[in-house]
């Protein structure tokens, strides 16, 4: 039996989708990671009949793996995320108790560049927005719906677990603020703009339709549900695509949005920070690398000696 095709494999691949509740295209890339790994391990042992316990699969094998992805011509971040699917796996095993020892515990990834984040320029937005309101104009559930979901990911820099988990009690419209329950369970305050907050009141009234007006989630679905992150992200990035033609791009991307504009409008890189619930300043530190190149376009531009 192939090792890909092992109970082991078909135990882990189980317990992502079941337990962890991973989408099923996740699951199918950690399953074609794991593929890889196998085929290495056959070419690296050179013998059939091997265990997932075997002591050759040690460090070192590991270390292989990445230097048989880069042969393979694959990138870093490729290479990368394949060892992150055999860590994800053999501590899986070493948990279940089927390893005495996990093999990849101290194998270090290749060490990557920071990405820019994708966001969009301000006529994106606007094309987006105008988008949104010819939505929320038919008045329907999903329309008011879609306008007050674009509205708070960008005007409140959510990210998009953040807004899967609001309720109705959350959002303080006197005060201009939603209470949000970040990443580690760690609560914080952020304003909401008026718009966001017309947005959810024009909502509110449709969500009425289907839900207690009193209380439950703020995003709900036909039947009075709470709405899944998966309907979220794919009406953001049916927003994305139909007015500004932008592929590719996450829910995530208002976020990244809502910090680059911020910036290049001149906002404290600490307020930023603490808006986005960031721990640490150098994750806030990476937006400002767009603002830097926007600055160096209008000095080209500009200054009469730049060329």
């Amino acid at each position: 039996m192939s090792r890909a095709g092992s109970p082991e494999v078909a135990d882990f691949l189980k317990h992502l989708a079941d337990e962890r509740q991973l989408s099923p295209n996740t699951v199918k890339a950690y399953t074609k990671d794991l593929q890889e790994l196998t085929a290495f391990l056959d070419e690296y042992l050179g013998r059939g009949g091997w265990s997932w316990d075997d002591p050759e699969i040690d460090r070192l094998a590991l270390r292989g793996f990445l230097g048989w992805c880069g042969r393979k011509g694959l990138s870093k971040r490729t290479a990368a995320r394949r060892l992150a699917a055999a860590r994800s796996f053999f501590r899986f095993l070493h948990r279940e108790g089927r390893l005495e020892a996990n093999p990849s515990r101290s194998v270090r990834g290749p060490k990557l560049d920071k990405r820019l984040p994708g966001h969009l320029g301000p006529g994106d937005v606007r094309d987006v927005f105008d988008f949104a309101e010819a939505e929320a104009a038919k008045n329907s559930l999903a329309g008011t719906r879609t306008l007050a979901i674009l509205e708070l990911l960008y005007g409140s820099g959510l990210r998009l677990s953040e807004l899967h988990g609001l309720d109705l009690d959350v959002i303080d419209a006197h005060a201009g603020q939603v209470r949000v329950m970040g990443k580690g369970r760690k609560e914080r305050i952020v304003p909401v703009t008026e718009s966001a907050l017309r947005a959810v009141d024009r909502y509110l009234l449709r969500r009425a339709e289907v839900a207690d007006r009193t209380r439950g989630p703020l995003l709900v679905n036909a039947r009075g549900g709470r709405l899944s992150k998966r309907s979220i992200q794919s009406t953001v990035q049916r927003c994305f695509e139909s007015a500004a033609g932008a592929r590719g791009l996450s829910a995530h991307a208002l976020r990244h949005t809502f910090a680059t504009h911020l910036l290049e409008a001149g906002a404290d890189l600490l307020a930023v920070k603490e808006l986005l619930g960031h721990v640490s300043l150098s994750t806030t530190q990476i937006y400002t690398h767009t603002s830097k190149e926007r600055l160096l376009r209008v000095y080209k531009d500009a200054h009469p000696r730049s060329s």
